[in-house]
């Protein structure tokens, strides 16, 4: 089966970069995610590119990561695992560094790594029929690429708590209720409605970038991502090599 590839548009000062892997609802492995965070640089390195939206094809968002690869890290030595890991965490790490404004448009499913994904863009637009899912406790497996505080850093201790350790999926109104969303539209509407949102950033890229980097050093603190990486990084790893409940 195919992997996802990352699709790269410019059109008037913004970037649509488009997850499209059709067999595995634009499911992350390791090439994946390199090609996310070349296309990353390549925008960063356009200074007329004001704007960068990250979206899904097929009526996806992003399943999280391909599962083929997570079963992998389960037999791996201890020092691959983490490395696998580190190249599966780099594409939405990535997203969370850009120099340009970013937008997460999902419609569909956004799960797991999927939804670290739409959660380090700085703002979020969904679908009425977008789906966020943790995903990681109900699989057995510990989150991690910081995802407990991406949760709680969008929407708050209550929402990190409720999707990351209850596994309860976050439904569109709360979403929008909690601050995580920006917008609820029609599938239809989330194009025009994401290209409303960015066209003062699209017509102004230097100062978009002057935001971004205010907005990254007074606000979004990457120190503490940092920090929540490395915790929950110890933790997956565990939870990837131990025996299931169901093997004991």
């Amino acid at each position: 089966m195919a992997g996802t590839a990352v699709h790269l548009d410019l059109a008037a000062g913004v970037a649509w970069v488009t997850l499209d892997g059709p067999g595995t609802r634009n499911a992350l492995d390791a090439a994946a995610a390199a090609d996310l965070v070349a296309v990353c640089d390549r925008v960063d390195d356009d200074p007329t590119i004001g704007v960068a939206v990250v979206t899904g094809s097929g009526g996806a968002f992003c399943s999280g990561a391909d599962t083929t690869a997570l079963a992998g890290l389960r037999t791996t030595a201890p020092h691959t695992a983490y490395e696998g890991l580190d190249a599966l965490y780099a594409a939405f790490r990535r997203i969370g560094t850009m120099t340009v404004p970013t937008v997460a448009a999902v419609d569909g499913a956004a799960v797991g790594a999927g939804l670290n994904l739409a959660l380090a863009a700085d703002l979020r637009i969904l679908t009425d029929r977008a789906r966020l899912v943790s995903g990681f406790a109900r699989l057995g497996i510990h989150p991690g690429g910081g995802h407990l505080h991406l949760l709680a850093r969008a929407a708050g201790a209550g929402i990190a708590a409720s999707a990351g350790v209850f596994a309860r999926p976050i439904t569109p109104d709360r979403a929008l209720a909690t601050g995580l969303a920006a917008d609820v539209v029609a599938p239809g509407d989330l194009r025009h409605t994401v290209e409303r949102t960015v066209t003062h950033l699209a017509a102004d890229p230097a100062l978009a970038r002057a935001l971004t980097l205010t907005l990254r050093r007074t606000v979004l603190d990457a120190a503490d991502w940092d920090r929540a990486v490395e915790i929950e990084r110890a933790r997956q790893l565990w939870s990837l090599s131990r025996p299931r409940p169901e093997e004991s």
